[in-house]
């Protein structure tokens, strides 16, 4: 996940990359909504400092502190499995074999390699899900083996977002070391798909119809403790490919040219887009791949771009999308009607990324909750948007949130990833914290 980076002298030693908010996102929380402060209500205050309070709690805490040399090396495996977009396997099964060994009821792969875990609560009669992805950005043969320079580690995938999944076994296992029995079942979840073209495959298959039961939902994707993403950034992603017979540039000469059609179609689409998303929630546009063609002298047989449009908004969403249509068939039937012989060009149109877009109220209890729990830590709770495994539920009418995992790291989605471990079991303690309060502890 992109994020913008500032660079920091750390312990007089290191050059730490730091992000406010410190979370692996999309696009950064740049709007003015996102500026706001919004106020905890004093009953979620309670509650969380109530929970923290419980022996029990405290119980876990403390294990979450003893585990660190566990979860330390917990990282480093897991990081050092490959796991490229759409070949999760191999740490799925890895994954969820560590899920078993740390106390898990059940678990299970499911059929796009999902793992999950669940912890059965004393009622059962909700199920909150806490989640990490198992993929990353790196392509298949990535040197992917941890290395150590003082006490941070480079690789890539390290933050983005293995330190999320090692963060969902620390939890687990404090919770089974401290005898923390809550009323809802927690369903632990690896979850396939988060990056790119991955497209939330994994999460859309775990909230299908017929799936299991989801009541809340925390994702868990990035470092620090005080960001709270509750705004999910929606996107269409789209391959548009241009088609005609190709030839010789002059043998050939009359015929459609599908260089022609997509340069319309470009100048034709950013043109309307620019006016359209300088007003209301914000918008944005990018053609950000272009190919096509095989030599100077020859007339392309095909042509391809492909474009993103991201916005919270599902209205906005829709009205670019539909501008990029509109643009399209304008430039096919310009173009044919430039030729001189020969067929028509055609032109396809694919979908390749469908982001759900929507929000949760900052209102909600997860939201509220989410804060008091930064709160109690001594951190400032930060509302943001941003695309990450929560926007499926959210879409769907789940509250759901995405929060990090703790410590701070740099660099993702490079070959210079990095990972430190600064007061790393504050994002254990917050995740714990959230988690009980929506579950309910029972002992």
């Amino acid at each position: 996940m992109d994020k913008f980076v500032k660079v920091a002298t750390f312990a007089g030693s290191m050059l730490l990359a730091i992000a406010s908010p410190q979370v692996f996102a999309q696009e950064e929380s740049d709007d003015e909504e996102s500026k706001k402060v919004v106020p905890i209500d004093k009953q979620y205050q309670t509650q969380i400092n109530t929970l923290a309070k419980r022996p029990a709690v405290q119980a876990a805490f403390k294990a979450f502190d003893e585990l660190e040399p566990q979860t330390k090396k917990d990282l480093i495996t897991l990081t050092e499995i490959p796991s490229p977009p759409f070949k999760e396997a191999e740490r799925a099964k890895k994954f969820a074999a560590m899920l078993r060994e740390a106390g898990a009821d059940s678990v299970w792969i499911d059929e796009v390699s999902n793992v999950l875990a669940k912890r059965k609560g004393r009622s059962g009669k909700k199920t909150v899900v806490v989640e990490a992805h198992l993929d990353t950005v790196f392509p298949a043969g990535t040197d992917v083996n941890v290395k150590q320079k003082g006490d941070t580690l480079y690789a890539p995938g390290v933050g983005d977002d293995t330190r999320g999944l090692t963060t969902l076994l620390a939890v687990l296992k404090g919770m089974e070391k401290a005898n923390l029995e809550t009323d809802a079942d927690v369903l632990f979840v690896g979850a396939v798909g988060e990056e790119g073209l991955g497209d939330l495959r994994g999460v859309k298959h775990l909230l299908r119809p017929g799936g299991p039961k989801v009541d809340s939902y925390i994702a868990v994707d990035g470092h620090g403790i005080d960001n709270i993403t509750h705004r999910g950034l929606g996107s269409h992603r789209y391959r548009i490919t241009f088609k005609g017979p190709g030839g010789h540039s002059y043998g050939a000469f009359g015929i459609v040219n599908p260089h022609g059609a997509l340069g319309k179609a470009i100048y034709y689409f950013t043109t309307e887009a620019d006016k359209f998303t300088k007003q209301g929630v914000k918008t944005t546009y990018s053609v950000g791949v272009i190919g096509g063609g095989t030599s100077v002298n020859a007339i392309p047989f095909e042509s391809w771009m492909e474009v993103d449009m991201r916005s919270e908004s599902p209205e906005q969403l829709a009205g670019i999308d539909k501008l990029l249509q509109a643009a399209v068939q304008r430039a096919l039937k310009d173009e044919n009607a430039m030729k001189r012989r020969g067929p028509d060009l055609t032109v396809d149109v694919k979908l390749v990324g469908d982001r759900p877009s929507g929000r949760v109220e900052p209102t909600i209890p997860l939201v509220q909750r989410a804060m008091a729990a930064s709160k109690y830590l001594q951190a400032e709770p930060k509302l943001s948007v941003s695309s990450t495994n929560a926007n499926t539920p959210i879409a769907k009418g789940i509250p759901a949130i995405t929060i990090g995992s703790g410590g701070t790291g740099g660099g993702a989605h490079s070959l210079k990833e990095w990972w430190l471990n600064d007061k790393g079991v504050l994002g254990m303690q917050r995740i714990l914290l959230v988690l009980l309060a929506e579950t309910g502890l029972s002992n």
